[in-house]
């Protein structure tokens, strides 16, 4: 039995299985509705009930209220269709975004590889000839053998090669999936996995030079959309700043310096927070948003930055940013984030980072 979905004030109608949700249903239609943590928890996903009724499913009572139930909300990322229904979103048109419908895919592993002392890539051929269509940014849901809920992963692969993806995963203390894909995946396994997801990508037609600020795993987004502008022969200037703590920590540092010789328009600064002195290291010791400041000269006018690392780095990044007179709008960050996440306070004077 199915379902029609009416979303507006796209004027799209469109169907919906039962016990979909009404997120699901619209990512795989090829309609984005905004979202973070598709957990019930955070109420980025809410949508008004114009008509119809729903079952709430799974929502926190923190991320929708009692009252705000009773007034026609629900959360799309929890919802299913009791009958036919017309949902109000808010949905911001953006002219750089690809709205490519989410699919599912199956694949076996091609290549692992150690790339940090914690983190391994993992390369997954699909059997989709092709493949998956994505825009530089975009992450994956992997499904992981024993687990009810999928896990996300950035694709680093720049969407050329797109018969083949590439994640960068970091071994989590205590976390089962990562502990799995660590010490027990191999090469010749099957995997399934869901995409594309996600808002992060590059605002191409503003034409303006970028910022990548990154740190650990957080490369894999930076690194899809930086070779994707090379391969795409973009003019203005590209600068990543990559954080690690120590050189074993810093992957695919060859890589990224070879690009910089190779392209005039293709900045490169790592950055070191944690190596031992006297190790030989001669590039910056300090944090990311440190070596984006002192490389900048605290100046970041007419920029667009784009970044992805763990919480912490992400804050003082926004705050160096702002502090050198970039601001909200030309400020982005990966939106994908676990259930835990959801719980951390974020300050309603921001909507985008």
């Amino acid at each position: 039995m199915s379902y029609q979905l009416t979303i507006e004030p796209l004027g799209q109608t469109i169907e919906v299985e039962e016990g979909q949700t009404i997120l699901d249903a619209s990512l795989r239609a090829g309609i984005y509705l905004p979202h973070a943590c598709c957990h019930g928890l955070c109420a980025t996903c809410k949508v008004e009930v114009v008509d119809g009724e729903v079952d709430h499913g799974e929502a926190s009572n923190f991320a929708l209220m009692d009252y705000e139930r009773e007034e026609g909300k629900t959360l799309a990322c929890c919802a299913t269709l009791q009958s036919d229904v017309v949902v109000e979103a808010e949905i911001e048109i953006d002219p750089d975004a690809r709205n490519l419908p989410v699919k599912d895919f199956g694949g076996t592993v091609s290549r692992i590889e150690n790339l940090t002392p914690t983190i391994k890539g993992v390369w997954i051929k699909l059997d989709d000839p092709e493949g998956m269509q994505f825009q530089a940014g975009q992450y994956i849901n992997l499904q992981i053998p024993g687990e009810s809920a999928s896990r996300a992963f950035s694709l680093a692969n720049a969407p050329s090669q797109s018969r083949e993806v590439e994640l960068n995963i970091r071994l989590v203390p205590g976390g089962r999936a990562t502990t799995w894909i660590h010490e027990a995946l191999r090469e010749g396994d099957r995997l399934t996995l869901s995409g594309p997801y996600g808002r992060f990508f590059v605002r191409k037609s503003a034409n303006v030079p970028s910022i990548f600020l990154a740190g650990g795993s957080g490369l894999s987004s930076p690194r899809s959309m930086i070779l994707d502008l090379l391969e795409e022969g973009s003019a203005p200037p590209i600068t990543l700043v990559y954080g690690a703590r120590t050189r074993d920590e810093l992957y695919y540092h060859d890589e990224f310096a070879a690009l910089a010789a190779k392209y005039p328009n293709f900045t490169y600064v790592p950055a070191l927070s944690n190596e031992p002195e006297g190790s030989g290291w001669t590039g910056f010791r300090g944090f990311v948003h440190d070596a984006a400041k002192q490389h900048f000269d605290n100046d970041f006018r007419g920029h667009k930055a784009y970044l992805c690392g763990p919480p912490a780095m992400i804050d003082a990044c926004i705050t160096t940013l702002m502090q050198g007179r970039l601001f909200e709008r030309d400020i982005y960050t990966e939106k994908f984030f676990s259930a835990a996440d959801a719980q951390q306070v974020r300050s309603p004077l921001f909507k985008k980072i």
